[in-house]
């Protein structure tokens, strides 16, 4: 039977996991066995370059954490060794890169997530990663509004010029 201590620390894990899960915007699990350390050193510098907070868990802690936080349904994931990627700002951002890494490095197994308090399995994490990123969105948007204006500038310039060569 384990300690009070051990079962006090293992609540304040839940609790904390809860809370993170809570403000998360997405979530990916995975299964990493296999990954050389240096993979995993790759993978978690380019996660924590997108503001990617990566932790290996026990599977009961994040099975307590996601029914605290209303997030049931991520228990069927939770087989076999299980690490978790949470983004508090981009839903977008784990799944593309644990995209790519799984792809690069085939040990690395997604196993399903979150995105905007709901459940995705690994095909809706595939599909979530080939999803542009806000800014890419945005800079498509502003390339869009800003093609138009050049043009009508260029048009106001031609037309301004032929009115001082008159």
């Amino acid at each position: 039977m384990p300690s009070e201590k051990l079962l006090i620390q293992k609540k304040a894990q839940v609790e904390e996991l809860a809370q993170k899960l809570k403000a998360a915007k997405s979530v990916v699990l995975t299964d990493y066995r296999g990954l050389t350390v240096e993979q995993d050193t790759n993978l978690r510098k380019a996660l924590r370059e997108a503001n990617v907070e990566y932790k290996v868990m026990k599977n009961s802690i994040i099975n307590f954490a996601s029914k605290d936080s209303a997030l049931e349904g991520l228990e069927k994931y939770l087989a076999g060794p299980t690490a978790i990627a949470i983004s508090t700002t981009d839903p977008v951002g784990p799944s593309k890169i644990l995209a790519k890494f799984a792809k690069d490095f085939e040990k690395l197994e997604i196993k399903g997530g979150m995105v905007e308090g709901n459940i995705i399995d690994v095909k809706g994490v595939e599909e979530l990663a080939k999803t542009p990123s806000r800014e890419e969105l945005l800079a498509r948007l502003i390339g869009s509004l800003q093609s138009p204006l050049y043009g009508l500038a260029a048009g106001l310039n031609a037309l301004a010029e032929k009115q001082e060569n008159a």
